[in-house]
């Protein structure tokens, strides 16, 4: 494959000084997290999307900018946690970062 319609995202960390909060909302809309350590590295939080995405959780270091950042995921929304209806939300997460959801 070449070309734009080839491109697609294959890894989205995101740094947070808030860890377990970040997994715990992130876990209500339906991400399911493994705990991980690479070599030294620090532990964090792993989750693989339908689409073979994967996304994690890292701790942040002291100082780092960390809600800069607008997110856009399709979930079902029955399966959250506190359910959404079907239809398009705005939440918030626990470090300011805005999360578009399109709840089916």
């Amino acid at each position: 494959m070449t070309g734009p319609s080839a491109i697609r995202v294959t890894l989205l960390v995101l740094y947070t000084p808030q860890l377990e909060e970040c997994r715990k909302f992130y876990a209500g809309l339906g991400l399911t997290f493994m705990a991980e350590q690479h070599g030294q590295g620090p532990e964090h939080y792993a989750a693989v999307l339908a689409d073979g995405t994967v996304f994690e959780l890292y701790p942040s270091r002291p100082g780092r900018q960390t809600d800069a950042l607008r997110l856009g995921l399709a979930i079902d929304g029955g399966t959250a946690n506190p359910p959404l209806a079907t239809g398009r939300h705005q939440v918030t997460d626990p470090d300011g970062r805005t999360v578009e959801i399109d709840a089916g």
